[in-house]
């Protein structure tokens, strides 16, 4: 297969892919708009009206370093898989240098690397505020 078609293959199933997401989350987030997700997985019209417990923990210290943590995280998957994604197409229009089949490969690596230590971050910071805050 020649580059200009393995890249244009790569270009459609990305443009796929954001289009599914997109697809799904539009739906999602229209009928939901001006809607607070309680604790129980239901949705209110403010979290005074959420029923059940564990509404407080959303307005609480806890809980708000929780949803930092989780937009971090949410952030450095999509770099992670950002960075996969460009070693994949570097990989693939490398045409056998060996420089730039490392190069894309090390990007590859590092990439997984990266999440990998996110995850362990995102654990040992999730452990330690738990039992803080216990």
């Amino acid at each position: 297969m020649k580059i200009k078609e393995k890249i244009k293959v790569v270009l459609a199933t990305l443009a796929v892919v954001i289009a599914g997401v997109v697809g799904v989350s539009l739906p999602v987030s229209a009928a939901n708009e001006g809607l607070v997700l309680c604790s129980n997985g239901s949705y209110a019209d403010s979290f005074d009206k959420c029923s059940g417990a564990g509404t407080a923990e959303k307005r609480s210290l806890m809980g708000t370093l929780q949803i930092v943590i989780n937009v971090v995280l949410a952030v450095l998957a999509f770099v992670t898989v950002a960075m996969i994604i460009v070693g994949g197409v570097n990989y693939s229009t490398s045409q056998g240098d060996a420089g730039k089949v490392k190069k894309a490969k090390d990007t590859i690596l590092y990439g997984i690397v990266g999440l990998v230590v996110a995850l362990l971050a995102f654990a040992i910071v999730n452990f330690v505020l738990v039992n803080i805050f216990k």
